[in-house]
């Protein structure tokens, strides 16, 4: 019999779904799997370890200098073109100029900006003036509050985060009240991301530092991790 979850949604598994507009609905793909970013890359193997293992999406930070794994927008751009069809490039950005964020997604070097840092609704609003390429707003999460500022973002979809990369787990019961397309992501990887989904249903699952080997993106690691996503269904995805 079906449920409802916190979000007043009907829990149950949909098959042969098409692709639903975003203004507000989560994509779903055709089985209704949750997908799966690998974020963070930086060098030409690791876009090798992603081309095997077909994930949905691949991360790069962008232009970032607090972050380790941060490279230029010309390094972003040849290392995107390397990916595999189908597998989408996305920016992450953390309180960038407007204009390099709308030009990296008008020319088609990546796919999806998001955005890491302190930006507003207004930053989000005239980003729209210069792109209509979707867009993901990252919010750290460790209360109810966090989880209604994410619920109210401008954005297409949300990142749920315990922080900036840091790679620990938040409490996913918080993302029982976040009733829109959110990537989960904090400290996920080959143990513990089939649970993840399990618990929070999110849209998207997002990892870096879980399948890195003494800080470098490790091919055993991300295969293992992305067979364990693909292989959790999580009923109708937010």
């Amino acid at each position: 019999m079906a449920e409802m979850n916190m979000c007043g949604v009907t829990e149950m598994n949909i098959s042969g779904v098409t692709e639903m507009n975003i203004s507000g609905m989560a994509k779903m793909n055709m089985c209704g799997l949750t997908k799966i970013k690998i974020c963070g890359l930086t060098r030409a193997e690791e876009i090798a370890y992603v081309n095997e293992a077909r994930p949905d999406y691949c991360g790069f930070v962008i232009d970032v200098p607090w972050s380790r794994r941060s490279v230029s927008p010309g390094q972003a751009r040849a290392l995107a073109g390397q990916l595999a069809e189908g597998i989408i490039p996305v920016g992450v950005f953390a309180d960038a100029q407007l204009e390099e964020v709308a030009a990296l997604l008008e020319t088609g070097a990546i796919g999806m900006a998001q955005l890491h840092g302190r930006e507003s609704q207004e930053y989000i609003a005239r980003l729209r003036e210069l792109t209509s390429r979707p867009l993901i707003q990252a919010f750290r999460i460790g209360t109810e509050e966090d989880a209604a500022a994410a619920q109210a973002s401008a954005a297409d979809y949300v990142l749920l985060d315990a922080g900036a990369g840091g790679g620990r787990v938040f409490d996913w019961r918080l993302a029982e009240t976040v009733c829109r397309p959110f990537f989960l992501a904090g400290g996920l990887g080959p143990a513990n991301v089939g649970d993840a989904i399990a618990a929070a249903r999110p849209f998207a699952v997002d990892m870096s530092s879980g399948v890195e080997t003494n800080g470098r993106k490790d091919r055993q690691k991300i295969l293992a991790a992305v067979a364990a996503a693909r292989g959790q269904t999580c009923g109708e995805n937010r």
